[in-house]
């Protein structure tokens, strides 16, 4: 019973961080399981076929609150599933241990640049609002989905930066487009471990308690997601992604990092995240007065003001 509680409340705490910030729910989840003694295709399987339920609920409640680009679902989520299916059914006889750490890698990259860009300047605006193309949708999709049901968790670690990055979409456009596009790659890697492993390899009463702390936290992040600023949240997605693949790539046979090196190394890098994500508020804070009265000045409503103007398509 206990066992029961504990990852009914990981479940809670990990889709509130996936509804947040696009992210982390398979790879929490999956690293409790197997830190008990689960397989890694099992520990999978079981945080797929909760997912179903939670992104199910994550992405209707994006929806009802304006976080969903359609379009780019339809491009990501249908490739994404065949890469799931793909991933999943071949997992017993395929590798990570080198492709984990190289994707680490360029995952990192792409963490510092968002990490860089939305702390310094806030929310790319130079492409904002042009379409994203299904020939980068696409490929991204099928990787993500495979990573994804391989390794346990990665659509939003993926996905999320990769869109991020492009600087097409504002980052709430983002992350409920990701989360909601995750129904489908789940549906796929849950069929595709189904038929790899069989429906007795699978705990049920693990599925039912990750997704119903899943459930319960949807509809919070949905709404969390909108009202935090874009700025603030693009700093906080940046540092998410660092930490997640630093203690990948330290851990990885590549750099088999000691405790106290990796202590050392997560110490700098919560340091200079909260640092960032210090400076960011203050930036929108004192951006959101400017332009508060800016507004007041020229009569303009005051609530239209430093949201508005740093992420128009965030409203």
């Amino acid at each position: 019973m206990r066992k029961l509680l504990l990852l009914a409340l990981v479940g809670l705490g990990a889709q509130l961080v996936d509804g947040s910030l696009g992210m982390a729910y398979g790879v929490t989840s999956t690293t409790l399981l197997l830190a008990i003694g689960t397989n890694p295709a099992a520990a999978s399987a079981t945080v797929h076929l909760a997912e179903i339920g939670t992104t199910l609920a994550s992405g209707a409640a994006h929806w009802r609150f304006g976080n969903v680009d359609w379009k780019v679902v339809a491009k990501i989520g249908v490739p994404g599933a065949v890469g799931a299916f793909a991933g999943a059914t071949f997992l017993s006889s395929l590798s990570t241990e080198v492709a984990a750490p190289i994707m680490s890698l360029l995952l990192l990259t792409l963490g510092i640049y968002i990490l860089v860009r939305f702390t310094a300047a806030g929310i790319p605006r130079d492409r904002l609002g042009q379409p994203l193309r299904k020939r980068f949708l696409a490929p991204l999709g099928l990787v993500a989905g495979f990573v994804d049901s391989t390794g346990g968790g990665g659509w939003g670690p993926v996905g999320t930066p990769a869109i991020l990055a492009s600087g097409r979409m504002a980052p709430r456009k983002v992350i409920g487009s990701i989360d909601t596009s995750e129904f489908l790659v789940a549906v796929a890697a849950s069929l595709g471990f189904l038929v790899g492993l069989g429906s007795e390899n699978v705990n049920f009463a693990w599925v039912a308690v990750l997704l119903l702390g899943g459930v319960i936290a949807a509809p919070i992040a949905a709404w969390l997601v909108r009202h935090i600023p874009p700025r603030i949240l693009g700093s906080a997605v940046g540092g998410m992604i660092i930490v997640t693949n630093v203690r990948t790539l330290l851990r990885s046979d590549w750099i088999d990092a000691s405790d106290g090196v990796r202590y050392t190394v997560y110490a700098v890098i919560y340091l200079v995240w909260a640092l960032a994500l210090a400076y960011s508020v203050r930036q929108y804070r004192a951006n959101r007065d400017s332009e508060t009265v800016a507004a007041v000045e020229t009569g303009a409503p005051a609530d239209e003001s430093s949201e508005r103007s740093s992420a128009p398509t965030a409203v």
